[in-house]
């Protein structure tokens, strides 16, 4: 019997959730790259935060060799959206949310955008 899948901690859902070029002729059928909850947040905090693997690793709740190879395969799926003008979008997963937080409570957790939010009030 398979282990289950450990669900990835995920700080919060993008705003936007589909991408694609802008000039994609109306009557070809997208072809559309599915990038996961779990893949978008590793590439939020390793490129947009800073953060390291292991930072990262943390934060969501998982091995640093499991956040590698979520890594290396939302770079793929990136890089395949660019290189051949395929649209992405942005679902599902194996993640949970972080807890909504109040002006009392703080997420623990690295690189989190409601922490940001709460420290520039």
């Amino acid at each position: 019997m398979a282990r289950p899948r450990k669900r990835r901690n995920v700080c919060v859902l993008p705003e936007v959730n589909k991408f694609g070029p802008i000039n994609a002729d109306a009557e070809n059928k997208e072809e559309i790259i599915v990038m996961s909850v779990e893949e978008y947040e590793t590439i939020r905090l390793i490129d947009s935060e800073g953060l390291t693997q292991e930072e990262c690793s943390k934060s969501m709740g998982v091995a640093r060799s499991t956040v590698q190879r979520i890594y290396d395969e939302a770079r793929k799926k990136l890089a395949d959206a660019l290189v051949n003008g395929k649209t992405l979008k942005i679902r599902g997963g194996d993640y949970k949310l972080c807890e909504e937080n109040d002006s009392e409570i703080r997420c623990s957790m690295l690189g989190c955008c409601r922490e940001r939010k709460l420290e520039a009030e």
